[in-house]
């Protein structure tokens, strides 16, 4: 009994320093939810808030030594009921089928797709012949060929060919669908035909993001170069007029996140408008003696906030940001301690009760390992003996270079397992340009403030100038050799133990928190020891890559880019489509590539007559893999294995293997959730080769 009863008076013992825990617990909750193998029903959630009243009436009514336990589980309820509360809150129209025809809309977001095309994002859609509670929310349609010049809140008509978003690129991978399902975001796809104005923007309709377009128009009339497109990304959101080669060179130097508006840039606009104003304030007399500066200087500084939010457009690291910056502005006006790990926390909650799908996105993963290992960092130093030890002119560079390092350490596995890359000179990039980025967020503020009496070109200089060193660091450490390591994508158990390691290790006290080691060291042997499957088949069956002794092979040398770019980065292999599929591994011509998959001899047919091979590569094949565009063919007497459009609707992508002789089929989709189609899903996951085919062989 004391045994038992040891662990809840530890936990009574460490109350007032427990309520970091919440948000950790909470987005247990939420993981929990996502990684459902079935949707919950009514019933389910009706069990679940239940069992939490119930929760609250024992933690009321119980003995304090039990407060702790009935918190945390608590919170893994309100974390399962908010994800599927928030799930069911955006359910908004899927399409159903792939759609070819007319588009209207409403243009609400402009940016550039990962091919560098542009891209319109559209509400209030209208399709041909659709009914209108089947016709999708938004839709995304990238424009091939075509850089056109479109206001947010314009109404636009255009001929598109549209399909629901897709599921993942293999099994276990990113699921864009599901992401795409929380932005209620029903269609994507792509036209080549030109995009004609319907109407203009209705008058009051899309302010904050027509304020944004035109903002960015004049910066970049003002600054036009590569230098100004990056100041107006980094100020405004609005990254459509930065090329392909400098987001590239931002990747490859660990410098992109200078582009996604979060808590660095948050920071030095709120930071910079917060000092001038308490600092001027301070230099006239007669208001210095009357007001508080700092308090006024807190209340203009938090307006400017929200603005910067709602301008930047609100992705989760800005929300992030912006929560941060409100409970540090209210420890000001409260006077009390601004930056805390208790900040953090209750920013941490808020988010993930309002937008819990956010714990799954990397935005928040990086945003909060870095704030927390930050403020962690820096409180575990006595500034004092600093002060004391360091010359003053040394400890503006002393706590760069420590941020750097922090920052940098605690984003590193996560931004490794997200992107499969880590930025071997990043460090150095980062030391060598944050400075100069806060010096172009100050000139870009400067700039906003002077452009009404026409004195914004110095300011606008000054910022160009910050741009083009930002660029040129960034384009010269992407050239250094070495400067990209590629990293195999993670089991989904790493992330977890590490994350666990690292929230245990910063927020307990007292000696145990060295047991952070054990699930640190079982994370980075997990990782290690990590394999990728043998065989991959793409969602529509256009593309199949084969694991051999020098990388993956793929099938086709052009085409299903999103796929290819996917399995080579979770292979943790830097190479391109076409080197990939100048590798051995395949044979025969490009519209039936033959292969051997532990002894099932497959072919991957491709091009318009794909289906009309099916029965003679039937009779040469033990696999045959149609793509999505041909229609299902039922296998001959042959017997082969017919892997179509009938089964990859069902499966999504696959993972094939061969296990005791057994071809063994790993599906992406295994389950049924609310994001999905609702189609059946495939039954059968292991084929033994025919008696009459293995007698033949």
């Amino acid at each position: 009994m004391r045994i038992l009863r040891w662990p809840l008076q530890v936990l009574a013992e460490a109350r007032g320093l427990l309520f970091p825990w919440v948000p950790v617990f909470l987005g247990c909750g939420i993981a929990l939810w996502f990684a459902l193998p079935f949707e919950p029903d009514l019933a389910f959630y009706a069990a679940g808030f239940a069992a939490f009243l119930a929760l609250i009436v024992i933690y009321q009514l119980g003995p304090e030594l039990l407060h702790p336990p009935l918190v945390i589980l608590a919170c893994l309820l309100a974390g399962v009921l908010a994800a599927g509360l928030r799930a069911h809150l955006v359910a908004a129209p899927i399409l159903e089928h792939r759609y070819y025809g007319a588009v209207q809309g409403r243009v609400i977001h402009v940016d550039r797709s990962q091919s560098d095309a542009l891209r319109i994002t559209l509400d209030h859609v209208v399709l041909q012949d659709m009914p209108r509670d089947k016709t999708p929310l938004n839709v995304r349609i990238s424009l091939h060929g075509q850089e056109i010049s479109v206001d947010p809140g314009q109404v636009v008509l255009l001929t598109a060919s549209l399909a629901a978003p897709e599921g993942p690129a293999e099994p276990g991978g990113f699921d864009f669908r599901r992401m795409a399902y929380f932005q209620q975001l029903g269609a994507v796809g792509y036209t080549r035909s030109p995009v004609l104005l319907w109407a203009e923007a209705a008058p009051g309709t899309q302010a904050i993001n027509r304020l944004r377009t035109d903002l960015s128009r004049a910066m970049i009339a003002a600054v036009p170069s590569e230098a100004g497109a990056f100041a107006t990304g980094a100020m405004t959101g609005d990254r459509s007029a930065i090329s392909l080669d400098t987001v590239q060179a931002l990747r490859d130097s660990n410098l992109a996140h200078l582009l996604a508006i979060s808590g660095m840039n948050m920071a030095f606009i709120t930071g910079f408008v917060f000092a001038l104003l308490r600092y001027g304030l301070a230099t006239i007399p007669a208001v210095a003696l009357r007001v508080n500066s700092k308090k006024v200087a807190a209340v203009a500084a938090f307006a400017v906030a929200l603005f910067y939010l709602l301008l930047s457009g609100a992705n989760v690291a800005t929300v992030r940001a912006f929560l941060m910056v409100c409970v540090m502005l209210g420890a000001v006006l409260l006077d009390r301690r601004a930056l805390t790990m208790r900040s953090v926390a209750l920013a941490a909650v808020v988010l993930l009760l309002l937008r819990p799908e956010s714990l799954l996105e990397p935005g928040f993963q990086l945003s909060f390992a870095a704030t927390v290992v930050l403020i962690a960092g820096f409180q575990a130093l006595n500034r004092q003996i600093l002060r004391e030890r360091l010359p003053r002119w040394l400890m503006p560079v002393f706590t760069l270079v420590l941020t750097s390092v922090l920052a940098g350490a605690a984003t590193a596995p996560f931004a490794a397992a997200t992107f499969n890359r880590f930025t071997d000179y990043g460090l150095l990039a980062n030391l060598l340009t944050v400075p100069m980025m806060s010096l172009l967020m100050a000139a870009g503020v400067l700039a906003a403030l002077l452009a009404p009496v026409g004195l914004a070109a110095p300011a606008l200089w000054l910022m160009e100038q910050a741009g083009r060193w930002i660029l040129f660091i960034a384009h010269w450490v992407a050239g250094l050799d070495g400067a990209v390591t590629a990293i195999i994508r993670p089991g989904p158990m790493v992330i977890p133990l590490l994350t666990f390691a690292g929230v245990w290790a910063i927020l307990w006290r007292g000696n145990l928190r060295w047991a952070a080691a054990v699930p640190l060291a079982v994370s980075l042997v997990l990782w290690s020891a990590a394999t990728r499957p043998t065989l991959l088949i793409s969602g529509d069956g256009a593309l199949v890559g084969l694991m051999g002794a020098g990388g993956r092979a793929l099938s086709v040398e052009r085409g299903a880019r999103f796929a290819a770019q996917n399995w080579l980065q979770s292979d943790g292999d830097l190479a391109v489509q076409p080197e990939a599929y100048a590798r051995p591994g395949f044979s025969g011509p490009k519209g039936a590539r033959a292969f051997v998959l532990d002894g099932w001899r497959s072919i991957a047919l491709s091009g318009k007559a794909a289906g009309e091979a099916v029965i003679t590569a039937c009779a040469q094949a033990d696999v045959v893999i149609i793509p999505a565009a041909a229609a299902p063919v039922v296998p001959g007497p042959q017997g082969c294995l017919v892997i179509d459009r009938n089964m990859l609707d069902q499966t999504g992508a696959l993972a094939l293997s061969v296990r005791d002789g057994r071809l063994q089929l790993h599906p992406a989709r295994d389950v049924q959730r609310i994001w999905m189609a609702d189609k059946p899903i495939w039954q059968d996951r292991s084929y033994a080769k025919p008696r009459a085919r293995l007698a033949h062989q």
